[in-house]
């Protein structure tokens, strides 16, 4: 049976990732180029990878929560075993209780905990806050291994990819796909880019099941296990486009957040602090736009693993349009 045609991607990222495995899955012969010489090595291996379509809802459009309902069956689907469907805890120190209740009339899918009920999701937490709410529904996954086992998966399917490289080796092309995140900006209208500042610390004293966002006016973050006593904290959202070290007010303030959320955090070990830009339209949502010859698929803000499978699968219906 003849392929609708042959497709470059642009961008191996998680979006250009998910792009390249719906595309193929549609029967279009896929090739990928990312200009970072390791999986990962990009802004997507920054992420938390929390698939959280209500937590998010509470500072996003609906778009979010109805494009990223499904995301964690898409996972689940692709990459067996790399999704843990442990929810999501949100709690804020007793001083902020105001900061749960806004946050709850804001979305939607939870149950309010008592002080028992958060000690028996986490005991690490046991006696620290008084009320949180449980986002049963929501899931997370390592983004560097879902990265690496998507890469892996489009491999074993025939997909050619080519790190380290701007242009693919030799050949031509019918339809390209530009899911190349920041450094598009100037080139897509309207594009620009959001600074996202992340820790990874190390402590055998404090053991997570699932991510726990703490709330707080000024500086909330994300707590996200990632086994072995390693934790990332995130993010900080700082409207600039560099993406130089992370700044020293950044990393007291995500220090101190983790502190509060418990104490043992201010004796871990500190393996990673890093900043990435995250590209984003004014509305922070993604789009999928048809330019001439080329489809961009851009603008994931802070919803890169959460809504790349909906936007891989716009793009490769828009594909098929195209080539039909």
């Amino acid at each position: 049976m003849r392929t609708p045609g042959r497709v470059l991607v642009r961008g191996g990222g998680v979006a250009g990732l998910c792009a390249a495995h719906e595309l193929h899955a549609h029967g279009f012969a896929v090739e990928l180029v990312e200009r970072q010489a390791e999986v990962g090595a990009g802004a997507s291996g920054l992420a938390g990878g929390m698939l959280a379509p209500y937590c998010e809802r509470e500072s996003a459009p609906e778009d979010v929560l109805r494009l990223g309902r499904h995301a964690s069956d898409w996972w689940n689907a692709v990459l067996p075993g790399h999704v843990v469907c442990a929810g999501t805890l949100v709690v804020a120190p007793p001083r902020d209780a105001g900061e749960l209740a806004r946050f709850a009339a804001r979305t939607e899918g939870y149950e309010w905990l008592d002080e028992a009920g958060i000690a028996a999701l986490e005991p690490s937490l046991e006696g620290r806050f008084r009320k949180g709410l449980f986002f049963r529904e929501e899931a997370h996954l390592d983004p560097r291994a879902a990265l690496l086992g998507l890469s892996g998966r489009l491999k074993a399917q025939g997909v050619r990819l080519h790190f380290g490289a701007t242009e693919p080796p030799t050949g031509r092309f019918d339809h390209v796909v530009d899911c190349t995140g920041a450094a598009a900006i100037g080139a897509v209208p309207g594009l620009r880019g959001v600074r996202g500042e992340m820790l990874c610390l190390e402590t055998a004293e404090v053991a997570l099941a699932r991510p726990v966002r703490l709330l707080h006016p000024r500086h909330p973050l994300y707590i996200v296990p990632r086994g072995g006593g390693r934790f990332m904290v995130g993010a900080t959202m700082i409207e600039s486009d560099d993406a130089g070290p992370i700044s020293a007010r950044s990393l007291m303030e995500l220090l101190n957040a983790a502190y509060a959320l418990h104490p043992a955090f201010g004796e871990a070990r500190l393996i990673e602090a890093r900043a990435g830009i995250r590209p984003a339209f004014d509305d922070n949502l993604p789009r999928v736009i048809r330019d001439g010859g080329t489809i961009f698929v851009n603008g994931f803000y802070r919803h890169g693993f959460l809504l790349a499978p909906a936007t891989a699968r716009q793009a490769a219906h828009l594909m098929q349009r195209k080539a039909a």
